[in-house]
């Protein structure tokens, strides 16, 4: 059963097991939590191992790699074509642009970083800048989408996203690598924050259709969630968090009482650092997941600047 205050969605019932045969040969390494530029995004201080890009003739990926892509850092001005509201405290605003050209994103994760300007600095003065998930790209009608989540006492990113109107330009850099998670898994785990849905709702959307995936969120209470998607094989588990979502023990909680699949599977971790730190061990140190086959980020610390 749930954990108290866990409301449960699901596709279909997963099958659950003691622990994970951990593989022979790891094929990337766990990312830390870091300090990261915002709550949307971290920017890791340390890279997963990627499988090389040549893997002879057949150019073959390895079973249950990740290959790291890497991109020509580039900033682009884009404008503003329309903003949506999505739920209560999340915006959608969308991009566009013929920077947009040549814009590539290879993984749900990726991170673009966004300018903002800061309200009495002087021409010399750096603009703020935050990491967003690129969420939807159509690259024949060069469009992006980011979906901001907002915060009080708003930061830069919140207070831009709530003023943005069409016509309005902001500038992005990025991303500057990918790193793709081969879709080979049994099935797939995410916990994490509100911070987190745009990241793992892209990655839900761009696994292959039927995998089972079980997405472990906290949110705050009372607040109307953003939509999410709704697919065969995929259970939303919703925990309420006090505060700003800065206290493990919801998640904790619901993990060990979700438990985990049978079978090889990938687990993506996005929340408060030290939440994630605390998620992460848990799964490794308690439930038996391998270390090879887990990432987890820091998208926000708990006294630093957010949104």
């Amino acid at each position: 059963m749930p954990s108290a205050g866990a409301a449960r969605t699901t596709g279909a019932p997963l099958p659950h097991r003691n622990r994970a045969a951990p593989p022979s040969t790891p094929c990337c390494a766990l990312v830390p939590a870091c300090k990261p530029w915002s709550l949307t995004l971290s920017e890791p201080t340390q890279e997963p191992v990627s499988a090389p890009l040549d893997h002879g003739p057949d150019d073959a990926v390895p079973r249950h790699s990740v290959q790291r892509i890497r991109r020509e850092i580039r900033r682009r001005s884009l404008v503003v074509s329309r903003v949506e509201p999505l739920g209560s405290a999340m915006l959608r605003v969308w991009l566009e642009g013929e920077d947009l050209a040549d814009f590539e994103s290879g993984s749900p994760d990726d991170h673009i970083k966004l300018f903002f300007p800061v309200a009495g600095a002087g021409p010399d003065e750096k603009p703020a800048m935050r990491d967003y998930t690129p969420r939807l790209f159509d690259p024949a009608a060069r469009t992006l989408a980011i979906d901001f989540a907002l915060h009080e006492p708003a930061g830069p990113a919140t207070a831009w996203a709530k003023a943005a109107r069409p016509g309005d330009v902001l500038n992005i850099g990025g991303p500057r690598g990918s790193a793709v998670v081969t879709d080979d898994f049994d099935w797939y785990l995410l916990v994490g924050d509100e911070t987190a849905i745009p990241q793992f709702s892209r990655r839900i959307e761009e696994l292959r259709p039927g995998i089972p995936v079980t997405a472990l969120v906290s949110v705050a209470p009372g607040i109307e969630r953003a939509p999410v998607p709704a697919r065969e094989g995929l259970t939303w588990i919703w925990v309420e968090h006090a505060g700003h979502g800065e206290d493990a023990a919801p998640l904790l909680a619901a993990l060990g009482d979700a438990g985990l699949p049978e079978g090889e599977g990938y687990a993506w971790i996005a929340a408060e650092a030290a939440v994630a730190q605390a998620i992460r061990a848990k799964l490794t140190d308690e439930m038996g997941h391998p270390l090879g086959w887990l990432r987890a980020s820091g998208y926000w610390t708990v006294g630093q600047a957010q949104g």
